[in-house]
């Protein structure tokens, strides 16, 4: 996507359109492979890449329609994203400011929850208290997917999750 945006900055107004038809491809190309008969792991493991494929594209077409002309788009900076490390070649997270290495925790190949928009701003919360040193409690009613996306944020970074009910 970082290309995509640099080839918009030299010029080329269709960068971001191209990259969202290789997604689209790209998301066509998985579906076909969910079809095929594939291991109970690799299966789930394709599902997930599936879930986050097409938050990622539908994320590649809001940034088109909004004409974002940069990687400093808000809506861009506020996704959760990976890079590697030139320096220590380790796995680099970022989304808005805050930026940590990969945790490496192995957590188990569990399912994927669907992105929402409601997602990311929890995302978006968690890390920029876990940037200030502090925790999070997510609080609402019950059902909605708390816990879950705390979990799946602790997945997603390699970093364990306590979960601490109050009575």
């Amino acid at each position: 996507m970082n290309i995509a945006f640099e080839q918009l900055e030299e010029g080329n107004e269709n960068s971001l359109k191209e990259y969202n038809k290789k997604q689209q491809d790209q998301l066509a190309k998985c579906a076909e492979l969910i079809l095929t008969d594939l291991t109970p792991n690799n299966r789930l493991l394709t599902i997930s890449v599936v879930t986050v494929d097409v938050h990622s594209r539908d994320v590649v077409a809001a940034l088109i329609e909004t004409k974002a002309e940069n990687a400093q788009n808000f809506m861009w900076q506020s996704q959760l994203k990976f890079s590697m490390d030139q320096k220590t070649q380790r796995l680099q997270m970022n989304i808005c400011d805050y930026q940590n290495y990969y945790g490496n925790e192995y957590i188990g190949n569990a399912g994927c929850l669907v992105i929402t928009p409601l997602t990311d701003r929890c995302y978006i919360t968690l890390t920029q208290a876990m940037r200030l040193i502090l925790g999070g409690a997510p609080a609402g009613p019950a059902g909605t997917g708390k816990t879950e996306t705390v979990k799946d944020l602790g997945r997603a970074s390699g970093i364990i999750v306590l979960r601490f009910q109050l009575l």
